[in-house]
């Protein structure tokens, strides 16, 4: 995304688009790796040198509060990001630690809410082994 076009989308969602928050939003935009806000700190620190922890929290909590980027909590241990703010689902590999994104059916997901209720936001974790590292182990196995 140009930085044009990421002004845009704050300026629509009624975020004043500061320096930290246009960086921290173009990360999330171009590397859908989920990262978690230590990540976010050490990459964009190379560029801005000024940027403080504090400044990603900030920035992240402001996406989150306007729906463009939205928290994951797929491990106990270490809070990720998604500039993705659509309902979708994630995996986790237990092996290589990568997190991918993956679609949802939509009648599921009506019917995993209680009768009487309405979800506003839908959050399917997985854990496992991704296709990669499944067929590294069966190769082993088969060895």
């Amino acid at each position: 995304m140009t930085s044009h076009e990421i002004v845009s989308m704050l300026n629509a969602h009624g975020v004043r688009p500061t320096q930290q928050r246009i960086a921290v939003y173009r990360y999330l935009a171009d590397h859908p790796v989920h990262p978690s806000a230590d990540l976010l700190y050490r990459e964009l620190t190379k560029e801005y040198p000024s940027f403080s922890r504090t400044t990603i929290y900030n920035s992240l909590h402001v996406l989150i509060k306007a729906g463009l980027a939205r928290p994951l909590l797929i491990d106990a241990d270490e809070q990720r990001f998604d500039g993705n703010p659509l309902d979708h689902g994630h995996f986790k590999c237990r092996r290589c630690g990568h997190i991918f994104d993956f679609e949802l059916d939509e009648s599921l997901l009506h019917s995993l809410c209680p009768e009487g209720f309405q979800a506003e936001r839908r959050d399917i974790c997985c854990t496992g082994l991704c296709a990669s590292c499944l067929e590294k182990e069966d190769l082993c196995a088969g060895a």
